[in-house]
């Protein structure tokens, strides 16, 4: 499992547009999907936060907070842009960040609120993803793309716990 900061070393061209799409509408947005405790996904939107020292979420007292805290499986899609149909796909597992220092420097650079039931998460990465399907982007026109798939699996993870989602031409 690589930290969003080795795998940023690792792709980095990758790593901007994933951060890109998660970002575009200013703070992170994104759909996480969590594993029930009967095995199932559970979805919510979630406020992802890219920094380069890694990829975490606060995640306030909630069943999806249970779910990361007891089967640490994660994926995270990227919202939609309004002018093309990229996406961003991230997998791997969370992990509670216990060290109070990371949290607190998080929490104030962040403006999270103290008197909130949350906790920090770290996402490691086994998967990452961008489809870029053609279109104009940001606010910007620009030459219509050809449809373009990047994936980069964890060259040190031994298999991949998460399956890789396969292009479909539409």
């Amino acid at each position: 499992m690589a930290t969003w900061s080795e795998f940023a070393a690792d792709e980095p061209r990758l790593a901007t547009a994933i951060r890109l799409l998660m970002q575009q509408y200013g703070p992170g947005l994104g759909y996480l999907a969590t594993v029930r405790a009967d095995g199932g996904p559970r979805v919510h939107p979630v406020s992802p936060v890219i920094t380069d020292s890694g990829l975490f979420c606060f995640i306030i007292d909630s069943p999806k907070r249970r779910d990361l805290e007891r089967d640490g499986r994660y994926a995270l899609h990227s919202f939609p842009p309004e002018e093309s149909d990229d996406e961003a796909y991230l997998a791997g597992r969370a992990h509670p960040v216990t060290d109070p220092t990371k949290v607190g420097r998080l929490a104030s650079d962040l403006g999270a609120v103290p008197h909130v039931d949350w906790r920090l998460f770290e996402f490691t990465v086994d998967v990452a993803m961008v489809a870029q399907r053609g279109g104009s982007t940001g606010h910007y026109a620009a030459a219509p793309r050809q449809p373009a798939v990047q994936v980069w699996l964890d060259p040190t993870s031994g298999s991949v716990s998460h399956p890789v989602p396969t292009p479909v031409a539409c």
